[in-house]
Protein backbone atom coordinates (compact mmCIF):
# COMPACT_ATOMS: atom_id res chain seq x y z
CA UNK A 1 0.00 0.00 0.00
CA UNK A 2 2.82 2.37 0.90
CA UNK A 3 4.58 1.50 -2.38
CA UNK A 4 1.35 2.17 -4.27
CA UNK A 5 0.96 5.59 -2.62
CA UNK A 6 4.59 6.44 -3.47
CA UNK A 7 4.06 5.34 -7.08
CA UNK A 8 0.85 7.37 -7.37
CA UNK A 9 2.64 10.35 -5.83
CA UNK A 10 5.42 10.14 -8.36
CA UNK A 11 2.87 9.74 -11.14
CA UNK A 12 0.97 12.81 -9.98
CA UNK A 13 4.20 14.80 -9.77
CA UNK A 14 5.15 13.72 -13.31
CA UNK A 15 1.71 14.77 -14.54
CA UNK A 16 2.07 18.16 -12.86
CA UNK A 17 5.49 18.71 -14.42
CA UNK A 18 4.15 17.69 -17.86
CA UNK A 19 1.25 20.10 -17.47
CA UNK A 20 3.68 22.83 -16.44
CA UNK A 21 5.80 22.14 -19.51
CA UNK A 22 2.74 22.23 -21.74
CA UNK A 23 1.88 25.64 -20.35
CA UNK A 24 5.37 26.98 -20.92
CA UNK A 25 6.98 26.02 -17.63
CA UNK A 26 9.19 23.36 -19.25
CA UNK A 27 10.97 26.08 -21.15
CA UNK A 28 14.55 25.20 -20.24
CA UNK A 29 15.66 24.10 -23.71
CA UNK A 30 17.27 21.01 -22.17
CA UNK A 31 17.55 17.53 -23.62
CA UNK A 32 15.19 15.68 -21.30
CA UNK A 33 11.74 14.49 -22.45
CA UNK A 34 9.88 17.31 -20.72
CA UNK A 35 11.95 19.94 -22.54
CA UNK A 36 10.56 18.65 -25.81
CA UNK A 37 7.13 20.11 -25.01
CA UNK A 38 6.91 23.83 -25.65
CA UNK A 39 4.02 26.22 -25.39
CA UNK A 40 2.72 28.42 -28.19
CA UNK A 41 -0.16 30.88 -28.16
CA UNK A 42 -2.20 28.23 -29.99
CA UNK A 43 -1.28 25.25 -27.85
CA UNK A 44 1.61 23.00 -26.75
CA UNK A 45 3.82 21.15 -29.23
CA UNK A 46 5.90 18.02 -28.71
CA UNK A 47 9.26 17.94 -30.50
CA UNK A 48 12.04 15.41 -30.76
CA UNK A 49 15.81 15.10 -30.40
CA UNK A 50 16.99 14.98 -34.03
CA UNK A 51 20.75 14.95 -33.49
CA UNK A 52 23.12 14.64 -30.58
CA UNK A 53 23.10 18.39 -30.24
CA UNK A 54 19.78 19.58 -31.67
CA UNK A 55 16.04 19.46 -31.00
CA UNK A 56 13.34 20.03 -33.61
CA UNK A 57 9.65 20.86 -33.67
CA UNK A 58 8.28 20.23 -37.15
CA UNK A 59 4.94 20.86 -38.79
CA UNK A 60 3.65 23.49 -36.36
CA UNK A 61 0.57 25.17 -37.88
CA UNK A 62 0.94 28.96 -37.89
CA UNK A 63 -2.15 29.65 -40.01
CA UNK A 64 -5.36 27.93 -41.00
CA UNK A 65 -5.49 25.99 -44.24
CA UNK A 66 -6.17 28.60 -46.98
CA UNK A 67 -8.85 26.52 -48.67
CA UNK A 68 -12.41 27.18 -49.78
CA UNK A 69 -13.37 30.75 -48.90
CA UNK A 70 -9.86 31.30 -47.44
CA UNK A 71 -8.15 30.73 -50.79
CA UNK A 72 -6.68 34.06 -51.93
CA UNK A 73 -7.31 35.57 -48.52
CA UNK A 74 -4.79 36.77 -45.91
CA UNK A 75 -3.76 33.99 -43.51
CA UNK A 76 -5.87 33.42 -40.42
CA UNK A 77 -4.88 31.79 -37.13
CA UNK A 78 -5.76 28.08 -36.96
CA UNK A 79 -8.04 26.68 -34.29
CA UNK A 80 -6.16 26.36 -30.98
CA UNK A 81 -5.54 23.04 -29.26
CA UNK A 82 -5.02 22.03 -25.63
CA UNK A 83 -3.12 18.72 -25.53
CA UNK A 84 0.45 18.50 -26.78
CA UNK A 85 0.43 18.30 -30.57
CA UNK A 86 2.88 15.94 -32.24
CA UNK A 87 5.52 18.09 -33.92
CA UNK A 88 7.90 15.44 -35.19
CA UNK A 89 6.97 15.43 -38.89
CA UNK A 90 7.03 18.13 -41.53
CA UNK A 91 3.73 19.65 -42.64
CA UNK A 92 2.53 19.37 -46.22
CA UNK A 93 4.35 21.19 -48.97
CA UNK A 94 2.23 23.96 -50.45
CA UNK A 95 0.30 23.18 -53.61
CA UNK A 96 2.45 23.59 -56.73
CA UNK A 97 3.26 21.90 -60.01
CA UNK A 98 6.07 19.37 -59.93
CA UNK A 99 9.59 20.52 -60.73
CA UNK A 100 13.01 18.93 -60.20
CA UNK A 101 13.27 20.99 -57.01
CA UNK A 102 10.59 18.85 -55.34
CA UNK A 103 8.50 17.90 -53.38
CA UNK A 104 7.18 14.97 -55.45
CA UNK A 105 4.45 12.80 -53.94
CA UNK A 106 5.94 12.27 -50.49
CA UNK A 107 7.05 15.71 -49.27
CA UNK A 108 10.71 14.74 -49.37
CA UNK A 109 13.57 14.15 -51.80
CA UNK A 110 12.80 10.81 -53.47
CA UNK A 111 12.19 9.20 -56.86
CA UNK A 112 8.62 10.54 -57.13
CA UNK A 113 10.00 13.99 -57.90
CA UNK A 114 11.00 12.65 -61.31
CA UNK A 115 7.58 11.09 -61.98
CA UNK A 116 5.41 14.09 -61.01
CA UNK A 117 6.98 16.81 -63.16
CA UNK A 118 4.37 19.40 -64.23
CA UNK A 119 1.68 17.61 -62.23
CA UNK A 120 -0.11 19.02 -59.19
CA UNK A 121 1.74 18.10 -55.99
CA UNK A 122 1.57 19.31 -52.41
CA UNK A 123 -1.54 20.54 -50.62
CA UNK A 124 -3.32 23.82 -49.98
CA UNK A 125 -3.29 22.83 -46.29
CA UNK A 126 0.36 23.79 -45.95
CA UNK A 127 0.91 26.74 -43.64
CA UNK A 128 3.24 25.04 -41.19
CA UNK A 129 6.66 25.96 -39.86
CA UNK A 130 9.59 24.15 -38.27
CA UNK A 131 11.84 25.14 -35.36
CA UNK A 132 15.33 23.83 -34.48
CA UNK A 133 17.41 24.76 -31.50
CA UNK A 134 20.72 23.53 -30.05
CA UNK A 135 20.48 21.22 -27.06
CA UNK A 136 21.20 22.79 -23.71
CA UNK A 137 19.52 25.42 -21.58
CA UNK A 138 20.58 28.66 -23.27
CA UNK A 139 17.89 31.31 -23.67
CA UNK A 140 17.73 34.52 -25.67
CA UNK A 141 19.42 32.91 -28.67
CA UNK A 142 19.38 34.77 -31.97
CA UNK A 143 16.65 33.64 -34.36
CA UNK A 144 17.14 32.87 -38.06
CA UNK A 145 13.98 32.64 -40.18
CA UNK A 146 14.73 31.15 -43.61
CA UNK A 147 12.46 31.53 -46.67
CA UNK A 148 13.13 28.91 -49.36
CA UNK A 149 13.67 29.50 -53.06
CA UNK A 150 11.97 27.97 -56.08
CA UNK A 151 11.13 30.89 -58.40
CA UNK A 152 8.14 31.60 -56.13
CA UNK A 153 6.33 28.76 -57.90
CA UNK A 154 7.76 25.77 -56.03
CA UNK A 155 9.79 24.68 -53.02
CA UNK A 156 9.14 23.20 -49.58
CA UNK A 157 10.68 23.29 -46.13
CA UNK A 158 10.91 19.48 -45.92
CA UNK A 159 13.66 19.51 -48.57
CA UNK A 160 16.54 17.79 -46.72
CA UNK A 161 18.87 20.61 -47.78
CA UNK A 162 16.91 22.99 -45.50
CA UNK A 163 17.12 20.84 -42.37
CA UNK A 164 18.07 23.29 -39.65
CA UNK A 165 19.78 20.99 -37.13
CA UNK A 166 23.40 21.57 -38.21
CA UNK A 167 22.94 25.33 -38.62
CA UNK A 168 21.22 25.65 -35.23
CA UNK A 169 24.19 23.95 -33.56
CA UNK A 170 26.96 25.69 -35.50
CA UNK A 171 25.37 29.15 -35.25
CA UNK A 172 24.09 28.58 -31.71
CA UNK A 173 20.75 29.95 -32.82
CA UNK A 174 17.10 29.14 -33.27
CA UNK A 175 16.35 28.24 -36.90
CA UNK A 176 12.79 28.59 -38.24
CA UNK A 177 11.65 27.54 -41.73
CA UNK A 178 8.06 28.47 -42.71
CA UNK A 179 6.10 27.20 -45.68
CA UNK A 180 4.21 29.79 -47.71
CA UNK A 181 1.83 29.71 -50.65
CA UNK A 182 3.53 29.70 -54.04
CA UNK A 183 2.63 30.38 -57.66
CA UNK A 184 -0.80 31.65 -58.57
CA UNK A 185 -2.13 30.50 -55.20
CA UNK A 186 0.35 32.85 -53.55
CA UNK A 187 0.38 35.78 -55.97
CA UNK A 188 -2.72 36.64 -58.00
CA UNK A 189 -4.30 39.86 -59.22
CA UNK A 190 -7.92 39.39 -60.35
CA UNK A 191 -10.40 42.29 -59.93
CA UNK A 192 -13.25 39.94 -59.00
CA UNK A 193 -11.31 38.73 -55.94
CA UNK A 194 -10.94 42.23 -54.51
CA UNK A 195 -12.90 43.24 -51.43
CA UNK A 196 -11.80 46.79 -50.73
CA UNK A 197 -9.32 45.56 -48.10
CA UNK A 198 -5.92 46.76 -49.31
CA UNK A 199 -4.11 43.64 -48.10
CA UNK A 200 -6.53 41.28 -49.85
CA UNK A 201 -6.48 43.41 -52.97
CA UNK A 202 -2.67 43.43 -53.07
CA UNK A 203 -2.62 39.83 -54.32
CA UNK A 204 0.52 39.23 -52.23
CA UNK A 205 -0.67 36.23 -50.23
CA UNK A 206 2.80 34.66 -50.14
CA UNK A 207 4.18 37.71 -48.37
CA UNK A 208 1.20 37.91 -46.05
CA UNK A 209 1.92 34.28 -45.11
CA UNK A 210 5.54 35.23 -44.46
CA UNK A 211 4.51 38.17 -42.27
CA UNK A 212 2.09 35.93 -40.36
CA UNK A 213 4.95 33.49 -39.75
CA UNK A 214 7.13 36.32 -38.47
CA UNK A 215 4.34 37.40 -36.13
CA UNK A 216 4.16 33.81 -34.87
CA UNK A 217 7.90 33.95 -34.24
CA UNK A 218 7.57 37.26 -32.41
CA UNK A 219 4.86 35.81 -30.18
CA UNK A 220 6.26 32.33 -29.53
CA UNK A 221 10.01 32.00 -30.13
CA UNK A 222 10.92 32.88 -26.55
CA UNK A 223 9.28 29.62 -25.49
CA UNK A 224 11.88 27.79 -27.62
CA UNK A 225 14.78 29.81 -26.20
CA UNK A 226 14.90 32.49 -28.87
CA UNK A 227 15.12 36.26 -28.57
CA UNK A 228 12.16 37.92 -30.34
CA UNK A 229 14.15 41.17 -30.36
CA UNK A 230 16.91 39.59 -32.48
CA UNK A 231 15.42 37.99 -35.59
CA UNK A 232 17.30 37.59 -38.88
CA UNK A 233 15.26 36.97 -42.03
CA UNK A 234 17.23 34.98 -44.57
CA UNK A 235 16.15 33.86 -48.02
CA UNK A 236 17.70 32.47 -51.18
CA UNK A 237 16.69 33.13 -54.81
CA UNK A 238 12.92 33.77 -54.76
CA UNK A 239 13.22 33.71 -50.97
CA UNK A 240 15.74 36.55 -51.25
CA UNK A 241 13.40 38.55 -53.49
CA UNK A 242 10.75 38.07 -50.82
CA UNK A 243 13.17 39.18 -48.08
CA UNK A 244 13.91 42.39 -50.01
CA UNK A 245 10.15 42.86 -50.46
CA UNK A 246 9.67 42.49 -46.70
CA UNK A 247 12.44 44.96 -45.90
CA UNK A 248 10.77 47.57 -48.12
CA UNK A 249 7.16 46.65 -47.31
CA UNK A 250 5.06 49.54 -45.95
CA UNK A 251 3.52 47.01 -43.53
CA UNK A 252 6.93 46.14 -42.11
CA UNK A 253 8.07 49.77 -41.97
CA UNK A 254 5.01 50.51 -39.82
CA UNK A 255 5.24 47.33 -37.70
CA UNK A 256 5.56 47.84 -33.96
CA UNK A 257 7.32 45.93 -32.57
CA UNK A 258 9.72 45.40 -35.44
CA UNK A 259 9.44 41.82 -36.74
CA UNK A 260 13.05 41.43 -37.86
CA UNK A 261 16.40 43.04 -37.07
CA UNK A 262 18.85 41.80 -39.72
CA UNK A 263 18.36 40.57 -43.29
CA UNK A 264 20.28 38.03 -45.41
CA UNK A 265 19.03 38.05 -49.03
CA UNK A 266 21.08 35.59 -51.12
CA UNK A 267 21.02 35.44 -54.93
CA UNK A 268 18.05 37.74 -55.38
CA UNK A 269 17.17 41.38 -56.02
CA UNK A 270 14.19 43.73 -56.00
CA UNK A 271 14.60 45.90 -59.12
CA UNK A 272 11.86 46.87 -61.55
CA UNK A 273 12.71 47.27 -65.24
CA UNK A 274 12.65 51.05 -64.72
CA UNK A 275 15.41 50.79 -62.10
CA UNK A 276 17.89 49.12 -64.44
CA UNK A 277 19.82 49.81 -67.61
CA UNK A 278 18.36 48.71 -70.93
CA UNK A 279 19.04 45.04 -71.64
CA UNK A 280 18.82 44.02 -67.99
CA UNK A 281 16.57 41.24 -66.72
CA UNK A 282 14.65 42.64 -63.72
CA UNK A 283 13.96 40.71 -60.54
CA UNK A 284 10.57 42.39 -59.97
CA UNK A 285 7.75 42.59 -62.50
CA UNK A 286 5.38 45.58 -62.71
CA UNK A 287 1.92 45.24 -61.22
CA UNK A 288 0.50 45.42 -64.76
CA UNK A 289 2.11 42.06 -65.54
CA UNK A 290 0.07 40.41 -62.80
CA UNK A 291 -3.13 42.11 -63.96
CA UNK A 292 -2.52 40.59 -67.41
CA UNK A 293 -1.77 37.21 -65.86
CA UNK A 294 -4.96 37.21 -63.79
CA UNK A 295 -7.11 38.20 -66.76
CA UNK A 296 -5.53 35.53 -68.96
CA UNK A 297 -5.94 32.86 -66.29
CA UNK A 298 -9.64 33.58 -65.87
CA UNK A 299 -10.30 33.75 -69.61
CA UNK A 300 -8.50 30.50 -70.33
CA UNK A 301 -10.23 28.67 -67.48
CA UNK A 302 -13.59 29.70 -68.92
CA UNK A 303 -12.56 28.52 -72.38
CA UNK A 304 -11.28 25.21 -70.99
CA UNK A 305 -14.64 24.69 -69.26
CA UNK A 306 -16.61 25.43 -72.45
CA UNK A 307 -18.13 28.59 -70.97
CA UNK A 308 -16.45 30.72 -73.65
CA UNK A 309 -14.77 30.16 -77.00
CA UNK A 310 -12.30 33.06 -77.07
CA UNK A 311 -11.25 36.19 -75.20
CA UNK A 312 -14.26 38.18 -76.46
CA UNK A 313 -16.88 35.67 -75.35
CA UNK A 314 -14.97 35.14 -72.10
CA UNK A 315 -15.22 38.86 -71.38
CA UNK A 316 -18.92 38.79 -72.15
CA UNK A 317 -19.40 35.87 -69.77
CA UNK A 318 -17.46 37.66 -67.02
CA UNK A 319 -19.56 40.81 -67.52
CA UNK A 320 -22.75 38.75 -67.07
CA UNK A 321 -21.69 37.53 -63.62
CA UNK A 322 -21.22 39.27 -60.30
CA UNK A 323 -17.77 39.54 -58.76
CA UNK A 324 -18.87 37.11 -56.06
CA UNK A 325 -19.90 34.55 -58.68
CA UNK A 326 -16.55 34.81 -60.46
CA UNK A 327 -14.69 34.55 -57.15
CA UNK A 328 -16.66 31.41 -56.26
CA UNK A 329 -15.88 29.98 -59.69
CA UNK A 330 -12.15 30.56 -59.24
CA UNK A 331 -12.13 29.15 -55.72
CA UNK A 332 -13.86 26.05 -57.02
CA UNK A 333 -11.10 25.19 -59.48
CA UNK A 334 -8.74 22.40 -58.47
CA UNK A 335 -5.01 23.11 -58.31
CA UNK A 336 -4.59 20.66 -61.18
CA UNK A 337 -6.97 22.68 -63.37
CA UNK A 338 -5.22 25.93 -62.45
CA UNK A 339 -1.74 24.56 -63.23
CA UNK A 340 -2.95 22.94 -66.43
CA UNK A 341 -4.03 26.31 -67.83
CA UNK A 342 -0.93 27.99 -66.44
CA UNK A 343 1.48 25.59 -68.13
CA UNK A 344 -0.33 25.07 -71.44
CA UNK A 345 -1.71 28.56 -72.06
CA UNK A 346 -0.16 31.25 -69.86
CA UNK A 347 3.39 29.95 -70.31
CA UNK A 348 3.11 30.55 -74.06
CA UNK A 349 2.30 34.20 -73.30
CA UNK A 350 5.17 34.64 -70.86
CA UNK A 351 2.68 34.88 -67.98
CA UNK A 352 3.43 31.77 -65.93
CA UNK A 353 5.82 33.36 -63.40
CA UNK A 354 5.12 34.54 -59.87
CA UNK A 355 6.63 37.01 -57.45
CA UNK A 356 5.90 40.05 -55.31
CA UNK A 357 3.32 42.39 -56.82
CA UNK A 358 4.34 46.05 -56.24
CA UNK A 359 0.90 47.16 -55.06
CA UNK A 360 2.01 49.92 -52.69
CA UNK A 361 0.46 48.39 -49.55
CA UNK A 362 2.10 45.02 -48.93
CA UNK A 363 4.93 45.53 -51.43
CA UNK A 364 6.37 48.98 -52.09
CA UNK A 365 5.32 50.40 -55.46
CA UNK A 366 9.04 50.90 -56.18
CA UNK A 367 11.24 49.20 -53.57
CA UNK A 368 14.46 50.82 -54.80
CA UNK A 369 12.87 54.27 -54.56
CA UNK A 370 11.61 53.34 -51.08
CA UNK A 371 15.17 52.59 -49.97
CA UNK A 372 16.47 55.79 -51.56
CA UNK A 373 13.82 57.75 -49.66
CA UNK A 374 14.51 56.02 -46.34
CA UNK A 375 11.14 54.25 -46.36
CA UNK A 376 12.39 50.80 -45.47
CA UNK A 377 13.36 48.75 -42.42
CA UNK A 378 16.89 50.00 -41.79
CA UNK A 379 18.79 47.03 -40.36
CA UNK A 380 22.17 45.37 -41.05
CA UNK A 381 22.28 43.60 -44.42
CA UNK A 382 24.38 40.62 -45.48
CA UNK A 383 23.84 39.78 -49.16
CA UNK A 384 25.49 37.17 -51.33
CA UNK A 385 25.72 35.59 -54.76
CA UNK A 386 27.35 32.56 -56.26
CA UNK A 387 29.99 33.24 -58.90
CA UNK A 388 28.30 31.19 -61.64
CA UNK A 389 24.63 31.96 -60.95
CA UNK A 390 23.72 31.81 -64.65
CA UNK A 391 24.69 28.16 -65.13
CA UNK A 392 21.45 27.02 -63.52
CA UNK A 393 19.41 28.76 -66.25
CA UNK A 394 20.60 27.27 -69.57
CA UNK A 395 17.26 27.98 -71.27
CA UNK A 396 17.78 31.72 -70.67
CA UNK A 397 21.03 31.92 -72.63
CA UNK A 398 19.36 32.94 -75.93
CA UNK A 399 18.53 36.19 -74.11
CA UNK A 400 22.26 36.99 -74.08
CA UNK A 401 23.21 35.86 -77.58
CA UNK A 402 23.21 32.09 -77.16
CA UNK A 403 21.79 29.70 -79.75
CA UNK A 404 18.97 27.79 -78.11
CA UNK A 405 18.76 25.99 -74.78
CA UNK A 406 22.26 25.14 -73.62
CA UNK A 407 21.14 21.96 -71.88
CA UNK A 408 20.49 18.83 -73.91
CA UNK A 409 18.82 16.60 -71.32
CA UNK A 410 15.23 16.94 -70.12
CA UNK A 411 14.33 17.58 -66.49
CA UNK A 412 13.27 13.95 -66.13
CA UNK A 413 16.61 12.74 -67.49
CA UNK A 414 18.52 15.14 -65.27
CA UNK A 415 16.68 14.02 -62.17
CA UNK A 416 17.12 10.32 -62.93
CA UNK A 417 20.85 10.82 -63.47
CA UNK A 418 21.35 12.84 -60.30
CA UNK A 419 19.28 10.50 -58.13
CA UNK A 420 21.53 7.49 -58.71
CA UNK A 421 24.90 8.99 -59.64
CA UNK A 422 28.03 7.78 -57.83
CA UNK A 423 30.32 10.79 -57.27
CA UNK A 424 33.16 8.63 -56.00
CA UNK A 425 33.41 6.53 -59.13
CA UNK A 426 35.06 7.49 -62.42
CA UNK A 427 33.01 9.99 -64.48
CA UNK A 428 29.87 8.31 -65.83
CA UNK A 429 29.01 11.02 -68.36
CA UNK A 430 30.68 13.72 -70.43
CA UNK A 431 30.05 17.42 -70.85
CA UNK A 432 29.08 16.78 -74.50
CA UNK A 433 26.10 14.75 -73.29
CA UNK A 434 24.80 17.73 -71.30
CA UNK A 435 25.73 20.95 -73.09
CA UNK A 436 24.61 21.86 -76.62
CA UNK A 437 27.46 21.82 -79.15
CA UNK A 438 27.13 25.54 -79.96
CA UNK A 439 28.23 26.31 -76.37
CA UNK A 440 31.34 24.11 -76.55
CA UNK A 441 34.11 24.15 -75.65
CA UNK A 442 32.74 25.21 -72.29
CA UNK A 443 35.50 27.75 -71.63
CA UNK A 444 35.61 29.32 -75.11
CA UNK A 445 35.62 33.14 -74.94
CA UNK A 446 32.26 34.80 -75.67
CA UNK A 447 30.44 31.75 -77.09
CA UNK A 448 31.32 29.08 -74.51
CA UNK A 449 28.83 27.95 -71.89
CA UNK A 450 30.75 29.61 -69.05
CA UNK A 451 31.03 32.94 -70.90
CA UNK A 452 27.36 32.99 -71.92
CA UNK A 453 26.28 32.06 -68.38
CA UNK A 454 28.43 34.86 -66.98
CA UNK A 455 26.81 37.37 -69.35
CA UNK A 456 23.42 36.20 -68.06
CA UNK A 457 24.72 36.54 -64.51
CA UNK A 458 25.74 40.13 -65.22
CA UNK A 459 22.45 41.31 -66.73
CA UNK A 460 20.21 39.29 -64.40
CA UNK A 461 21.76 38.96 -60.94
CA UNK A 462 24.57 41.47 -60.72
CA UNK A 463 22.80 44.53 -62.09
CA UNK A 464 20.02 44.02 -59.56
CA UNK A 465 22.67 43.42 -56.86
CA UNK A 466 24.46 46.67 -57.64
CA UNK A 467 21.19 48.56 -57.87
CA UNK A 468 19.94 47.59 -54.42
CA UNK A 469 23.25 47.47 -52.55
CA UNK A 470 24.47 50.82 -53.87
CA UNK A 471 21.11 52.39 -53.00
CA UNK A 472 21.32 50.90 -49.51
CA UNK A 473 24.92 51.98 -49.04
CA UNK A 474 23.89 55.59 -49.55
CA UNK A 475 21.58 55.24 -46.53
CA UNK A 476 23.56 53.02 -44.14
CA UNK A 477 27.09 51.75 -43.55
CA UNK A 478 26.34 48.22 -42.31
CA UNK A 479 26.03 46.40 -45.65
CA UNK A 480 28.18 43.33 -46.36
CA UNK A 481 28.44 41.10 -49.40
CA UNK A 482 29.94 37.71 -50.25
CA UNK A 483 30.59 35.79 -53.43
CA UNK A 484 30.65 31.99 -53.34
CA UNK A 485 33.31 30.51 -55.63
CA UNK A 486 33.51 26.82 -54.64
CA UNK A 487 33.60 24.64 -57.77
CA UNK A 488 35.41 21.47 -56.72
CA UNK A 489 32.80 19.04 -58.08
CA UNK A 490 34.05 15.89 -59.83
CA UNK A 491 34.26 16.22 -63.62
CA UNK A 492 32.25 17.02 -65.69
CA UNK A 493 30.02 18.70 -63.09
CA UNK A 494 32.62 21.35 -62.31
CA UNK A 495 32.08 22.66 -65.86
CA UNK A 496 28.33 22.02 -66.04
CA UNK A 497 27.64 23.64 -62.66
CA UNK A 498 30.69 25.14 -60.96
CA UNK A 499 29.71 27.80 -58.41
CA UNK A 500 26.15 27.75 -59.69
CA UNK A 501 22.96 29.31 -58.29
CA UNK A 502 22.04 27.40 -55.06
CA UNK A 503 25.56 25.95 -54.64
CA UNK A 504 26.06 27.87 -51.38
CA UNK A 505 22.98 26.45 -49.67
CA UNK A 506 24.41 23.05 -48.62
CA UNK A 507 27.35 24.92 -47.08
CA UNK A 508 25.13 27.40 -45.22
CA UNK A 509 22.99 24.62 -43.77
CA UNK A 510 25.77 22.05 -43.35
CA UNK A 511 23.75 19.47 -45.29
CA UNK A 512 25.57 17.49 -47.99
CA UNK A 513 23.27 14.49 -47.98
CA UNK A 514 20.16 13.70 -50.01
CA UNK A 515 19.32 16.55 -52.38
CA UNK A 516 19.02 17.20 -56.09
CA UNK A 517 22.73 17.94 -56.49
CA UNK A 518 24.17 15.95 -53.57
CA UNK A 519 25.31 12.96 -55.62
CA UNK A 520 26.95 14.94 -58.40
CA UNK A 521 28.67 17.65 -56.36
CA UNK A 522 29.96 16.06 -53.17
CA UNK A 523 32.44 13.20 -52.95
CA UNK A 524 35.14 11.97 -50.60
CA UNK A 525 37.84 13.87 -52.49
CA UNK A 526 36.32 17.30 -51.83
CA UNK A 527 35.00 16.50 -48.36
CA UNK A 528 37.73 17.99 -46.11
CA UNK A 529 37.72 21.38 -47.84
CA UNK A 530 33.95 21.73 -48.12
CA UNK A 531 33.35 20.77 -44.50
CA UNK A 532 35.87 23.35 -43.34
CA UNK A 533 34.30 26.00 -45.57
CA UNK A 534 30.81 25.07 -44.41
CA UNK A 535 31.81 25.40 -40.75
CA UNK A 536 33.14 28.91 -41.39
CA UNK A 537 30.00 29.90 -43.31
CA UNK A 538 27.63 28.65 -40.61
CA UNK A 539 29.67 30.41 -37.93
CA UNK A 540 29.45 33.57 -40.03
CA UNK A 541 25.66 33.30 -40.22
CA UNK A 542 25.52 32.90 -36.46
CA UNK A 543 27.84 35.85 -35.85
CA UNK A 544 25.82 38.10 -38.14
CA UNK A 545 22.55 36.99 -36.55
CA UNK A 546 23.96 37.68 -33.09
CA UNK A 547 25.86 40.93 -33.68
CA UNK A 548 24.67 42.43 -36.97
CA UNK A 549 28.26 42.18 -38.27
CA UNK A 550 29.55 38.99 -39.97
CA UNK A 551 33.23 39.40 -39.02
CA UNK A 552 34.53 36.46 -36.99
CA UNK A 553 37.77 34.57 -36.36
CA UNK A 554 36.91 31.62 -38.64
CA UNK A 555 37.26 33.85 -41.72
CA UNK A 556 40.93 34.60 -41.14
CA UNK A 557 40.51 37.99 -42.84
CA UNK A 558 38.77 41.29 -42.06
CA UNK A 559 35.55 41.55 -44.07
CA UNK A 560 35.12 45.05 -45.51
CA UNK A 561 31.68 46.56 -45.96
CA UNK A 562 30.19 46.86 -49.46
CA UNK A 563 31.48 47.56 -52.09
CA UNK A 564 34.18 45.32 -50.62
CA UNK A 565 33.59 41.60 -51.04
CA UNK A 566 34.38 38.44 -49.14
CA UNK A 567 34.96 35.35 -51.30
CA UNK A 568 34.02 31.95 -49.85
CA UNK A 569 36.04 29.20 -51.52
CA UNK A 570 37.93 26.01 -50.73
CA UNK A 571 40.36 23.58 -52.27
CA UNK A 572 39.53 19.88 -51.94
CA UNK A 573 41.38 19.87 -48.62
CA UNK A 574 41.02 23.29 -46.97
CA UNK A 575 39.00 26.49 -46.95
CA UNK A 576 40.32 29.41 -48.98
CA UNK A 577 38.55 32.60 -47.87
CA UNK A 578 39.76 35.97 -49.14
CA UNK A 579 38.60 39.53 -49.75
CA UNK A 580 38.36 41.57 -52.93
Amino acid sequence: MVRARKFLGRLAMAGAVFALAACGGGNDGGTGPLALVKSTHLGPVQGTQVASGAIAWKGIPFAAAPVGSLRWQPPQDPAPWTTARDATKFGNACSQYGRIYGPGSNNTYDATIGTTLNQAVGSEDCLYLNVWRPSGNQANLPVIVFFHGGSNVSGYTADPMYDGAALAQAANAIVVTPNFRVGILGFLSVPQLRTGDAQVDSGNFTLLDSIHALRWVQRNVQSFGGDPANVTVMGQSAGAINVWALQTSPLMVAANPRLFHRVMPLSGGISLPTNLAAGSIPTLSPAATYVAQGASLLQNLLIADGLATDATTAQAYIASKTDAEIATYLRGKSPSALYGVLLTKLALLGLSGSGPIPDGTVVAADPIAAIAGGNYVQVPVLAGNTRDEGKLFPSFLPLVGGTGNARIVTDAQLFANHLNYNPNAAPQTTVEQWITASYLPVNAPVTGFTARAETLNQVFFLRSRDNVLNTLKARQANVWYYRFDWDEQPAPWNDIYGAVHVADLPFLFGNFGPSLFGNVWFNEANKPGRLELSAAMMQTVGTFARNGDPNNASLGVAWPAWPGKLVFDASPTTKAIRTE
